[in-house]
């Protein structure tokens, strides 16, 4: 068995309380994952489920009350700041939009040459390296003279992408890396991050409010509902034959084309509210 590149093991998240005397919110509750070189682990849950909190958890930017994250086998659940940044180079984040996480007065190649140069690369040897990012997303060598505005949503996201590879991660933060883009572009963008896994053997935590996309991208998939992990396992099953009532609550959610299935899947997902499994 191979061991994990990473791994949570009963992490609590906790911010205080707004206004006077108010008690400290939980975001997480003691939660545990763990995730395979070259592996996609889908977390999957509503708005508010902490999922996006867990992938902050990871990148240290959300306090860990207790817990711990650990790379590779070294506790980094609460490292100094310099320690952290060196960790940039095997751990990395795509975001959500693809527009605010680009800043809009820097060409591509500054864009991509900025990562590198920082981590000591020769101005050379990165604008050589911007090329063969481009390449790898998909895009133009030309498009490196461009600023992200005359690029389209999708395109702009391949760019987030080849900045997330410029140091060669080991790992990936995936933070609803799709949910801006219409579908046609999502699904081309999904097959590039497994394309860029396959060659590279990059893992993700791919973070999603949508089972269809997870299902596409993910070997195991885990569910999250009020801070908690209530389902994990193999993609192909919790994603098509969820045991826990909120899992299945969010499949039966999905939208289908055959309206007699929709409407099933309406009355079926109504009797799971009416019962109150799964909140």
């Amino acid at each position: 068995m191979t061991s994990p590149i990473l791994q949570a093991e009963d992490v609590v998240v906790e911010y205080h309380g707004k206004g006077f005397g108010a008690k400290p919110f939980q975001a997480l509750h003691g939660v545990s994952f763990d995730l395979s070189p070259g592996e996609t682990l889908g977390l999957v849950g509503e708005s508010g489920s902490g999922k996006t909190t867990l992938g902050r958890a990871v990148l240290g930017l959300a306090p860990v009350v207790s817990g711990t994250v650990r790379f590779d086998g070294r506790d980094i659940t609460r490292l100094p700041a310099r320690q952290r940044r060196a960790l940039g180079r095997e751990i990395q984040v795509v975001f959500q939009d693809p527009y605010s996480s680009l800043s809009p007065s820097m060409t591509i190649e500054s864009i991509l040459t900025e990562p590198l140069t920082a981590a000591g690369v020769h101005r050379r040897d990165a604008q050589a390296k911007v090329v063969e990012l481009l390449d790898r997303v998909g895009l133009p060598s030309a498009s490196r003279t461009r600023l992200p505005r005359e690029f389209s949503g999708g395109q702009r996201q391949r760019v987030a992408i080849a900045r997330a590879l410029a140091l060669d991660p080991r790992v990936i933060v995936c933070d609803e890396p799709v949910s801006a883009l219409d579908l046609s572009t999502q699904a081309r963008v999904l097959d590039l991050f497994i394309e860029i896994q396959e060659r590279t053997g990059v893992a993700y935590l791919f973070i999603s409010h949508d089972l269809s996309v997870v299902r596409h991208i993910s070997h195991r998939v885990a569910v999250m509902y009020r801070g908690e992990i209530v389902e994990i396992g193999d993609g192909d099953q919790v994603t098509s034959r969820p045991t826990h009532p909120y899992t299945q609550r969010l499949f039966l959610a999905a939208p289908v084309s055959d309206p007699d299935e929709q409407r099933k899947r309406r009355m079926l997902r109504r009797e799971l509210v009416n019962t109150g499994d799964g909140g």
